[in-house]
């Protein structure tokens, strides 16, 4: 009676292994290309933050469990070809060198991507998200739901084009901070303790973000862009990573505008910076997990889930990304009795945004999305 069970579990595992065979493969053949060309391939932002010596671990650690779960998956008869994929990605990342492929002193470039940023970021989003996902899940669902390859294919592009995000938003800034000098404002706040300019940052830049969020919704202009976001089915961790490039360029760039104008400290911005991306993260996560007081300060991912909710009473509701006080002000904030979730998540109309992230950054510029 036990052995059909007992079979299907070992079979789902084999399947596990085949596809994590794949991911790290890949991402371990990506990082052994980052090592040959670090001048083109790599981020100096991301640079600053991981050493040489954690990376060469890291890399040979991917590389080992790749040609493990991948040998155990091929054995077992489950997702050959996926394993296979895993298999070749290793052994051609182990031919150009591994992790002990040496290299020159990186020559700085104009413009480089951020192929290190991405590997780095997704290995770790994965691997914590994944597993919380899987043991607290709101709704059961295989990381490899629909549309999964949709949204790491978005998770990619914002992740390697992010230095050029980055020099159009410093660009823009800066210009707009040369219009709009106040050097006796900037002087008065940076003045301030670091735990006092963090939270008055996080409440301007939300608020900041909140109107000009609305505004995605309001103007039809805008909302062609930001329907890309909200045509995700299926809410979580990787989702929040499906935003047209467009609205990106100017989220990123009128959000921090304000910060910048205003004059708070650079390690302030940077602080501002690594909790969106974190906070962008987490509010989408697939997980069932009742905050409690806490929803009435942080946006949770209940709070945010609803926002995408396809549900016509909360189309103009829970703007906000870190404050809901700010949803207050603006009199948008709106959220059910604790333990209630959406029933649904999307677009009213699920066929106004195609699918596939070619047609999805071009189709904005097309036709109007309804």
């Amino acid at each position: 009676m036990q052995v059909e069970p007992i079979a299907s579990r070992w079979r789902g595992s084999l399947s596990w292994a085949a596809h994590l065979s794949a991911g790290l493969g890949l991402l371990a053949l990506l990082g052994v290309l980052c090592f040959y060309f670090p001048q083109w391939l790599t981020s100096i932002e991301a640079r600053k933050v991981y050493q040489e010596a954690f990376v060469r671990n890291l890399l040979l650690v991917g590389l080992s469990a790749s040609l493990l779960l991948g040998t155990l998956a091929i054995v077992g008869g489950a997702h050959r070809r996926i394993a296979l994929v895993g298999l070749v990605s290793a052994a051609l990342a182990l031919a150009l060198g591994g992790a002990a492929v040496p290299f020159d002193p990186i020559q700085p470039t104009a413009y480089s991507l951020g192929l290190d940023w991405f590997v780095l970021s997704l290995l770790f989003s994965a691997l914590v998200f994944v597993p919380i996902e899987q043991a607290l899940p709101l709704r059961a669902a295989s990381p490899l739901r629909a549309e999964w390859r949709t949204d790491l294919a978005y998770y990619f592009l914002s992740h390697v084009g992010v230095q050029f995000i980055l020099i159009a938003v410093t660009t823009s800034n800066a210009l707009v901070a040369s219009w709009i000098a106040l050097p006796q404002v900037a002087n008065a706040v940076q003045s301030w303790p670091l735990y006092v300019q963090f939270p008055l940052a996080v409440l301007i830049a939300d608020l900041t973000q909140a109107i000009l969020h609305r505004a995605y919704h309001r103007l039809p202009l805008l909302w062609r862009f930001h329907a890309v976001h909200h045509s995700s089915r299926h809410i979580d961790w990787l989702a929040g990573s499906r935003m047209h490039p467009l609205e990106i360029l100017l989220t990123r760039s009128l959000v921090l505008m304000p910060l910048v104008v205003v004059g708070f400290s650079p390690a302030v911005l940077s602080a501002y910076v690594v909790l969106v991306g974190i906070q962008a993260v987490v509010a989408h996560a697939n997980l069932r997990l009742d905050f409690g007081f806490l929803e009435t300060l942080l946006v949770t991912p209940r709070y945010h889930h609803w926002h995408h909710a396809r549900d016509p009473a909360y189309a103009d509701a829970n703007y906000a990304i870190h404050l809901p006080i700010v949803d207050r002000l603006l009199g948008t904030h709106r959220l059910p009795p604790r333990g209630q979730w959406p029933a649904e998540y999307g677009l009213h109309d699920t066929d106004s945004v195609k699918r596939g992230i070619v047609a999805q950054t071009l189709d904005p510029f097309r036709r109007k999305a309804r």
